[in-house]
């Protein structure tokens, strides 16, 4: 290492995560059994992924790890909040990602990551009927018969939770990262997302069409000096008031929605299409799913917001203005089916129409049988030790750098700026960001 600026990773790292389910199980046993040594943190970019430094004879190629000092898996404590009271080894045998085996062999752990009562509303996610839910502590308040703290009482309930969990397990550091279900979309409105002040404003009025959970979650870390971590497309830490609260509390944020399975495939197969120059007439994407995020995106309302998100991967890969002739008023279509028998083991098909020379027609078609929480929890470990070091870092509000790992990534879209989705680009800005942490010079620069 040269030239170190990083604070050193001392003391214990809390991730805090909101939701108890089939993600974060994964999540939460994977890195338990990887401390035992009974697994291995496979599709990890920290835990895997190799840097060329130098040039010529200097050249060598460096884990992450060995560049930036990460904290490491065995000083990493879990907590997590949830709508089900269940603990985590309860959770991650009801969602059937993992092997019983599996989970038994790291079961003792897991029972004693016991979910905080979540800050939820109904609305905002019509699907779940879980009751391990905050009530309000003064005054309450009534929404459709059900009793639920004010906005700004969820963010003063969060805040000491936060504090409770880092004093109880002894943590120097927290991250707060949200592997919780989609809720419903969240246009931005200029007159609550545009200011803190008015956000803020917002949630002491109780305005529940304009904050959703999601932010009182964000404010909350943030508030606490937490780096956040949106991996849902929820309209959260992508708005102008949080990035002022970011710059405030100089904490990280990224997000958003993790880029696991179909959009991961279309960032990486769109730029073959643009590198090569072949015409775009249509993508179409459509995929099954089975598990309790499946059941929410049933509902219309909650798809929308995914549906956002996932459309938004190509109009910044493949440009009309940049190739008119290839790429004007392609079609793009995305759907999600909730399809029980399938559970985690997600399905999902692309149909993509192209053209090539004098405009002569072609197909190509992708069948992706994944599963969904397995590539999501090695994404899940990533941004969180890196959300860890960009803090130590020095580094605040929106984490560019952090795209790579997420399906709609943060910009600042009030001046302009345009999202980076390609995928090789996105690889780029990420090992140029550790090599500048670690004191070695950016290169591979984009075109």
């Amino acid at each position: 290492m040269k030239n170190m600026n990083v604070k050193p990773a001392e003391g214990r790292l809390g991730i805090l995560i909101v939701g108890n389910g089939a993600v974060a199980t994964t999540f939460m046993a994977g890195v338990l059994m990887t401390r035992r040594g009974l697994g291995k943190p496979i599709g990890s970019m920290t835990q895997y992924d190799q840097i060329r430094i130098g040039r010529g004879n200097d050249k060598k190629y460096l884990k992450y790890g060995e560049i930036v000092p990460l904290a490491d898996l065995h000083d990493i404590v879990f907590g997590c909040w949830d709508i089900y009271p269940q603990n985590a080894y309860q959770s991650a045998v009801y969602a059937e990602v993992l092997r019983k085996d599996d989970i038994d062999s790291v079961r003792e752990e897991l029972e004693q990551i016991v979910p905080m009562k979540a800050a939820f509303d109904r609305n905002y996610a019509k699907r779940l009927d879980g009751d391990n839910i905050k009530r309000p502590t003064s005054s309450p308040t009534q929404n459709g018969g059900e009793q639920i703290p004010t906005r700004w009482e969820m963010v003063e309930l969060l805040r000491d939770d936060i504090r409770r969990f880092r004093q109880e397990k002894q943590c120097s550091r927290v991250v707060v990262l949200w592997a919780a279900s989609t809720e419903i979309y969240v246009p931005v409105d200029e007159k609550v997302h545009y200011q803190l002040s008015d956000l803020e404003a917002a949630m002491r009025a109780d305005d529940r069409q304009h904050v959703a959970p999601s932010m009182c979650y964000a404010y909350a870390a943030l508030a606490e000096g937490c780096p956040f971590i949106m991996g849902a497309p929820n309209t959260t830490v992508d708005i102008p008031a949080m990035w002022q609260l970011a710059e405030q509390t100089k904490q990280p944020i990224a997000g958003k929605d993790f880029k696991t399975g179909q959009t991961l495939v279309k960032s990486g197969f769109a730029p073959i299409i643009s590198t090569r120059c072949l015409g775009l007439s249509g993508w179409f994407s459509t995929n099954i799913l089975g598990n309790r995020d499946g059941l929410v995106l049933d509902e219309p309302a909650n798809f929308h917001t995914k549906e956002v998100s996932k459309l938004s991967t190509l109009e910044t890969i493949l440009k009309p203005q940049d190739q008119p002739d290839l790429y004007t008023d392609y079609y793009h279509k995305v759907r999600i089916n909730y399809y029980p028998p399938r559970g985690d083991q997600k399905e999902s098909w692309d149909n993509i129409d192209i053209f090539g020379w004098l405009n002569y027609p072609m197909q190509v078609k992708i069948n992706f049988l994944c599963r969904d929480s397995i590539l999501a929890a090695p994404v899940c470990l990533d941004l969180c030790l890196l959300s860890d070091l960009a803090a130590r870092a020095g580094l605040y509000g929106t984490q560019r750098w952090l795209s790579f790992f997420l399906k709609s990534p943060m910009h600042d879209y009030t001046s302009g700026e345009e999202a980076v989705n390609n995928l090789y680009q996105q690889h780029t800005m990420l090992r140029n960001a550790i090599r500048e942490m670690g004191g070695y010079e950016a290169d591979e620069e984009m075109d």
